[in-house]
């Protein structure tokens, strides 16, 4: 790491070398501003108490972003190598409302756009598509992370990073300063206190120096981190906005940015950070005195103990009586986490249970719409299970996965427990399930431009399954009827109910074979254990269902025809396998669109599960870039070797064995 003053010299050096245009701006606080002159406030981000706030706390899923309304020139050209030096400080402000709840962070980012597209509004600072994909417009983010994630190399939940056109990060250190004798003090940015950020990029040496450190002390000598790369001319386009960009889930997180001071033409201008707002949870004890503050805690324990004696006595009385309260807590539940719900609470929110509530029923128990206190709508699911024993192991499963967050799954709110009969609690998805507007509405028949989105959506949902979490998640009961359409019409994998959690890189083991038969991979009639490939099949069964408006198992068709993937599979290897799409949406697609579609369901249920594509290269397919479509054609191009074990090995008239060579992806299907 180099002193300040030698990076000074250099930032000045440039600067006389490479004249620019001079952008000089500071904003020791933002209770002036408007949006149309000062700055741009992009989706949830809005003025604040003086600061910025960049997220929504009554949004789900929320993206806040603010932008300088002039661009930055960084390059002369696109083409050239010689980039422009800044310099930046900022101060900035991170409170959650649960310290234990996931964190999100926001960055410092430079970009071509004020709103890259597809970015996600859940994840990724609300910058990038997905992990698999990296951003293909030049795009600059300096990351001050209040998360961990683990797939991404994270350090830990509370580090700093630089990230040159994809999320996982080229460099990344814990957040904290150096102070005057070299020691390295961490900092915790997740506690609501002020943090100061500086940032200096020398042109010149392609040189990153960044440093964070508590508003109240002076700036260290040493940077926090210092990244040099002589490739980061190739992620600055000639002009770039400069600005911050946060996102968040269900948990509150409040980002805010409360100064800001920027300059291309020298040091950014100091600011001043004595009148700053401090912003903290809210104690209700704040405004008392402490005598009552003593006095209301030693009323308060003396009343904790009244009532615990009498539960106690009630619960000894019940458990003589040999009788079990409907909402009893033994003492392994407490370690299970989302929020448990009360017997109470979800009977009120479903009407009882009424019938007049009920979704619909499966293997696994049946499903109601409920409205809680709050107004939220919920999905609950019953699920009654033999023995606590197995109950409890149920429970393990289904706490982790109600850590899972990705927009396109249903998302888990909670649990509750009454004897054997376990309650999951959900998002309540107003659209039902996809099947249900493919085959059960003929008057209201789905689009292909709608089927085509929510085929995407399942494949990223899919995709962070398998790829994007610290555990590999095998669904294994992917089918039409287990995904789920939100308000929106974008679809979500919903019914984790015989998901299986493995280690990555863990030879999955069970002795059960699961699923519904017409999705299930032929493998598993011989090895039990699932795997990714078994779900890839189970997704190209879905995949071939909703582009030919056909159920898997058609018992009412000509025999030749009663299996799906066989039907398919028979009509390609006659040239033929665009006859296969859903007649009734004839006119909304472009045939070679459909056939791409139709060849990537046949290479997903390939017999050989070693020759199925991965989740992340059908999604490069189904939403990649260009670029990123054409590097899975190899395995479209399996279904043109002739192979009598794909045809299906009739024997019968049809040339197996002849070559319909797919043709190459110029564009993904979404």
């Amino acid at each position: 790491m180099r002193p300040f003053s030698a990076v000074v010299r250099l930032l000045l050096l440039h600067l006389f070398l490479s004249p620019t245009s001079a952008l000089d701006f500071l904003f020791n606080s933002f209770t002036n501003i408007t949006n149309a002159t000062d700055l741009i406030l992009i989706n949830d981000a809005r003025l604040d108490a003086a600061a910025i706030r960049l997220t929504n706390d009554t949004n789900q899923f929320a993206v806040g972003r603010v932008f300088y309304p002039t661009k930055i020139p960084m390059k002369p050209t696109s083409n050239s190598t010689s980039v422009t030096s800044f310099s930046t400080s900022f101060v900035f402000s991170v409170l959650p409302d649960i310290a234990s709840s996931p964190g999100f962070g926001l960055c410092f980012v430079l970009s071509n756009s004020t709103s890259p597209p597809n970015a996600l509004a859940s994840q990724y600072f609300g910058l990038f598509t997905n992990a698999t994909v990296p951003f293909v417009a030049p795009l600059l983010a300096v990351e001050f992370d209040t998360g961990q994630n683990p797939e991404f190399n994270d350090p830990n939940g509370n580090h700093i990073g630089i990230d040159l056109n994809n999320i996982e990060s080229a460099i990344t250190t814990p957040a904290g300063y150096y102070n005057s004798t070299g020691g390295f003090v961490p900092i915790q940015m997740r506690t609501g206190q002020n943090v100061r950020a500086w940032i200096e990029f020398d042109g010149t040496s392609l040189e990153f120096n960044v440093t964070v450190a508590p508003a109240n002390v002076s700036r260290p000598s040493l940077p926090t981190l210092t990244y040099i790369d002589p490739k980061i001319a190739n992620y600055v386009s000639a002009e770039m906005f400069v600005g911050f960009s946060a996102s968040k889930t269900q948990w509150i997180e409040a980002q805010r940015v409360l100064a800001w001071s920027f300059s291309n033409t020298g040091i950014a201008r100091d600011i001043n950070t004595t009148n700053l707002p401090v912003f903290q949870l809210v104690s209700p004890s704040s405004s008392l005195s402490s005598s009552a503050i003593a006095g209301i805690s030693i009323g308060c324990v003396v009343f904790v103990l009244i009532l615990a004696s009498a539960f106690y006595l009630y619960w000894r009385k019940k458990r003589t009586e040999g009788e079990e309260t409907d909402d009893e807590i033994e003492d392994w539940e407490l370690e299970y986490w989302p929020h448990r719900f009360s017997n109470e609470e979800l009977r009120e929110a479903t009407g009882g249970f009424s019938t007049d509530q009920l979704l619909g029923s499966g293997g696994f128990g049946k499903v109601y719409k409920g409205t809680l206190s709050n107004g939220t709508e919920i999905a609950v699911k019953c699920v009654n299970h033999d023995s606590k024993q197995g109950l409890r192991e149920f429970m393990a499963e289904i706490a982790s996965m109600g850590r899972l967050q990705h927009k396109n799954l249903v998302q888990m709110r909670g649990w509750c427990r009454k004897a054997n009969e376990l309650m999951l609690v959900y998002d309540y998805m107003p659209n039902g399930s996809l099947n249900r507007w493919i085959f059960d509405n003929p008057k209201t028949v789905l689009g292909w431009e709608r089927r085509r989105r929510v085929l995407a959506d399942v494949a990223e949902g899919l995709n962070y399954l398998h790829h994007g979490w610290d555990q590999m998640v095998i669904h294994r009961d992917i089918k039409s009827s287990n995904i789920l359409l939100d308000a929106e019409m974008r679809g979500r994998l919903g019914d984790f109910g015989l998901a299986k959690l493995y280690q990555h890189g863990e030879v999955p083991h069970t002795t059960r074979v699961v699923g519904t038969f017409g999705y299930l991979a032929p493998e598993l009639a011989t090895v039990a254990a699932p795997t990714a490939a078994s779900d890839v099949y189970s997704f190209g069964v879905v995949l071939l269902e909703v582009a030919c408006g056909r159920k898997p198992i058609e018992m009412e068709a000509a025999e030749d025809e009663e299996v799906l993937v066989d039907w398919v599979r028979k009509l390609y290897f006659r040239g033929r396998v665009g006859e296969a799409a859903d007649p009734r949406i004839n006119g909304e697609y472009e045939a070679a669109e459909m056939e791409i579609a139709l060849k990537l369901g046949l290479a997903c249920c390939h017999p050989d599960p070693q020759r199925r594509p991965n989740m992340r290269e059908i999604v490069a397919v189904l939403v990649g870039e260009a670029a990123s479509a054409t590097a899975p054609a190899h395995l479209l191009s399996e279904l043109a070797r002739g192979d009598s074990s794909i045809g299906g090995g009739d024997g019968g008239s049809d040339d197996l064995s002849m070559e319909v060579a797919p043709p190459q992806l110029q564009q993904p299907l979404v």
